[in-house]
């Protein structure tokens, strides 16, 4: 007896589906749950678990091709089906990308290699007398040229140092540390931070199927839409002192740390409600304004960028957000999210302060018309006015909003008018109403 392996639904809104990679080749035993092949959508990457026990007798469905949902891959002889219905597995990447900003780089530790690398120039802090160049290893093993030049360059002797790498190989990290280590001890600043040179450095890759949907979906938008950007800039002390005072009791209530966020977020949905045109969307020659505040959020993982919705954001305190931001936030990173908690979003808040940057210019995503960039909070002296028009410098915490459009439906003073009312609400800082503890 043969049993039929389709595919099943990846969400609502999902038709179809590609093969990326057969787990198992024609011929092989497959066990009930076990995983059997890899499939690609626009809103998910997942594996598909097998519904069935036997052998795979037959591949109908080819890595790189196109199915249906409900269509048949793969055929198993002598199997004995499961006696649940199998959930699918967790979405491993993909969203329905509804919008991006830059995405950020960051270095790739490379493993320990056994073949030489071309060393980049370091930058370390020199020892405080000329010390000779160091002998060889006697009987550490194999030396990286990296690690090499990194001894000699810090002053260290190779022969001194103890490795803590495979068969007590001598890496990267053994010399900072005994860098760090002789210069603490005569008192001098440490040495400066070496960035690892990436594994990906020289190499060619395929783009992942995620990337290829962002890339296409960037170019799209931007051929198919008028982007700008508008930039503000808030004085958000009053929200800095509030969490400060309310923190123990919030994370205590809560659960959650209580950031910046989800007051930029309650400020927007509350924006959002007064100005429409940016919670709005373009239908061939009509303009379709949307009944809720449903706020995308950009979530840095390690498949790529991913926007989660925070559904009705505007009937939403700021526990409630606080709550719903660490929860999606971790469950994108774990590969945990439905397909279906990715699309759906009206507006879109990305943090791109999180890495430093003051401020950047997001790209909009349709159908959404707007994105509202929040750069990195920090203490500077500014001049600051009293209720009697005195001028005096302060210090104070700043942050920059940008906010890009679509200029196809959205006007400079559209925008303006936008974040002057989300400005005004983060500096007046009447939030305790709000906190929901």
């Amino acid at each position: 007896m043969s049993d039929n392996v389709v595919l099943p639904a990846l969400g609502e809104s999902v038709t179809e589906g590609t093969v990326t990679r057969w787990l198992k080749k024609v011929g092989d035993t497959v066990a009930i749950d076990e995983p059997l092949v890899e499939i690609s959508t626009d809103k998910v990457d997942t594996e598909i678990p097998s519904p069935f026990a036997g052998v795979l007798e037959q591949i109908l469905v080819q890595a790189d091709e196109t199915a249906q949902v409900g269509a048949t891959l793969a055929i198993i002889g002598g199997g004995i089906s499961a006696p649940v219905e199998v959930p699918v597995a967790a979405p491993i990447a993909a969203p329905e990308p509804v919008a991006v900003v830059e995405p950020v780089v960051e270095p790739v530790i490379a493993p320990p290699v056994a073949a030489p690398v071309v060393a980049p120039p370091v930058v370390a802090v020199a020892p405080p007398a000329p010390i000779a160049s160091p002998a060889p290893v006697s009987d550490g093993g194999y030396v990286t040229p990296l690690v090499r030049k990194l001894a000699s360059d810090n002053g260290i002797d190779l022969n001194s140092v103890s490795g803590t790498g495979v068969g007590g190989r001598i890496r990267k990290d053994d010399i900072i540390a005994a860098a760090t280590g002789a210069i603490n001890t005569i008192a001098a600043p440490s040495a400066a931070p070496i960035l690892e040179v990436s594994a990906l450095r020289g190499q060619t890759e395929p783009m992942s199927r995620l990337r290829k949907v962002l890339a296409e979906r960037a170019v799209a938008s931007m051929q198919q839409s008028a982007q700008l950007t508008t930039v503000v800039e808030v004085d958000v002390t009053k929200v800095a002192h509030l969490r400060s005072r309310v923190q123990s009791d919030f994370t205590s209530r809560t659960g959650v740390k209580l950031n910046f966020m989800p007051f930029f977020i309650l400020a927007a949905a509350e924006g959002l409600k007064a100005h429409p045109k940016l919670n709005a969307s373009i239908s061939g020659e009509n303009v379709v304004y949307h009944p809720t505040e449903n706020i995308s959020f950009a979530v840095d993982s390690e498949r790529g960028l991913l926007t989660p919705v925070i559904r009705e954001a505007g009937n939403l305190n700021i526990a409630q957000i606080a709550q719903q931001v660490a929860d999606l936030a971790a469950r994108t990173r774990s590969s945990q999210l439905k397909p279906d908690e990715l699309g759906g979003g009206t507006f879109t808040l990305t943090n791109t302060g999180s890495r430093g940057a003051l401020f950047d210019t997001p790209v909009v995503f349709l159908p959404q018309v707007a994105i509202l960039g929040t750069g990195i909070v920090s203490k500077r002296a500014v001049v600051v006015t009293d209720d009697f028009g005195n001028d005096s410098i302060a210090i104070r915490s700043m942050v920059y909003l940008a906010l890009s459009y679509d200029h196809r439906l959205v006007d400079g003073a559209d925008a303006s008018r936008f974040l002057v009312d989300v400005k005004a609400r983060l500096e007046n800082a009447a939030f305790e109403g709000n906190l929901g503890i």
